[in-house]
């Protein structure tokens, strides 16, 4: 029979245990020697709930660094003051491969990789914040393809972040759920901020510039998680992007028009507010159905439930490029207005009765907005679609507000 005091003697040692699982351990990753082997090894034998923090410096990596231990953090001293250049990478492609849960990244940036900046895939809790990603010869086709790059994961922050010349996505975020993006700054790139195939994602507070598209919230037939919805686009300024297109031939983010605000395709439940638009030579805010042929009968290509209200619109689509010079601009005339929307809708009965209630694109914006309806349909185009509407009336109304999105990581904010 147990005593009082041995259960108790008990209980303690079993809390000591646990406690040792999750130990707050402090690493010092040494500058001295090989960085490379340092910084590889502490990444290897760190225990769970560690933190390794890195030195001020400059530091030259050969080949692509991975973690896969729950729960540790990783410092530098700042995204400017540590730096990692994968400038002569020679195996590996990516930066930094994280695919364990728990994991937050602070404080230090990652240079010129071959391929992906810093990439997570299948994780649980993974947060960036004050991260620098950049390829320092500029835009260019060879430049990796993603700056900061989580995938098929959960629980995603990026705060604070720098992210310079991807030749896709500078910030992505791509088939995961509950992403939070915020205070961080895009340039340079392709697509400055993607949200793709996701679900439950905020987006706000953000700077989107000099960017080929400043903001994208895509879905992609044939992948494991599709039908993105409950995304919020606010507060975020998408100014003076202006960069060539720039991405390899072939992929999607190639018929991105140079000068575009703000991209959405093929999503729903879609709240866009509060944003300033400003500069875009193709324009503001484009709406549109996938463009492409695809052969996967659970995919809809068309955007639906867009609410799109209080932003503010300065000058666009003077000079518009690729698509919106080639389909749009001859309907609309120049400029283009500040709100496009292609008007695609599933069949005739659509094109005159209008979608279902759920499905309308929702326009609520001050007087002197300019709008346009191409009035697409899908696998038709209809006689009069060469006439758009441009009465943005059409589209008053309001919808229901989408909450705001939650993190573990962020639950002591």
């Amino acid at each position: 029979m147990k005593t009082i005091d041995s259960v108790i003697v008990g209980i303690v040692a079993s809390s000591i245990i646990s406690m040792n699982v999750f130990a707050q351990e402090t690493v010092e990753v040494s500058a001295e020697g090989s960085f490379q082997e340092n910084l590889q090894e502490a990444l290897i034998l760190a225990e769970p709930g560690s933190t390794l923090m890195l030195p001020a410096g400059r530091f030259e990596l050969q080949s692509a660094l991975s973690l896969d231990v729950p729960n540790i953090t990783i410092k530098g001293a700042g995204m400017e003051e540590t730096v990692l250049s994968f400038a002569g990478q020679v195996s590996g492609s990516e930066g930094l491969l994280v695919t364990s849960d728990g994991v937050w990244l602070e404080g230090f940036a990652v240079e010129d990789t071959p391929g992906d900046g810093i990439k997570a895939k299948g994780v649980d809790q993974i947060s960036f914040k004050d991260i620098r990603v950049e390829w320092t010869n500029g835009p260019d086709a060879e430049n990796g393809a993603y700056g900061l790059y989580p995938v098929e994961s959960k629980n995603v922050l990026i705060d604070g972040a720098l992210v310079k010349g991807a030749s896709d996505a500078g910030i992505y975020v791509g088939q995961s759920q509950h992403i939070i993006v915020r205070n961080s700054r895009a340039e340079y790139n392709v697509a400055g901020i993607e949200i793709e195939n996701s679900f439950f994602a905020d987006v706000y507070d953000n700077v989107a510039t000099h960017n080929t598209g400043g903001i994208l919230v895509f879905d992609l037939p044939n992948l494991p998680q599709m039908g993105g919805h409950s995304v919020r686009v606010f507060n975020n300024k998408s100014v003076n992007n202006d960069t060539a297109n720039f991405a390899p031939e072939g992929n999607i983010v190639a018929t991105v028009p140079k000068g575009t605000g703000l991209l959405v395709m093929a999503n729903s439940n879609i709240e866009v507010f509060g944003n300033e638009f400003a500069e875009n030579a193709s324009a503001n805010v484009l709406l549109a159905a996938y463009p492409r042929e695809y052969n996967d009968e659970d995919y809809n290509p068309l955007p639906r439930g867009i609410y799109v209200h209080g932003n503010t619109y300065g000058r666009a689509g003077w000079e518009p490029d690729k698509a919106v010079a080639e389909l749009i601009a001859p309907a609309t005339g120049l400029p283009v207005p500040d709100i496009v929307w292609d008007g695609a809708v599933d069949g005739v009965w659509s094109a005159f009765f209008g979608p279902d209630e759920q499905d309308r694109i929702i326009i609520d914006e001050a007087d002197g907005t300019t709008f346009a309806n191409l009035q697409f349909v899908k696998d038709l185009v209809l006689p009069w679609g060469a006439d758009p509407k441009t009465d943005i009336a059409d589209h008053a109304g309001e919808r229901p507000r989408l909450s705001a999105v939650q993190l573990p990581q962020l639950e002591s904010d």
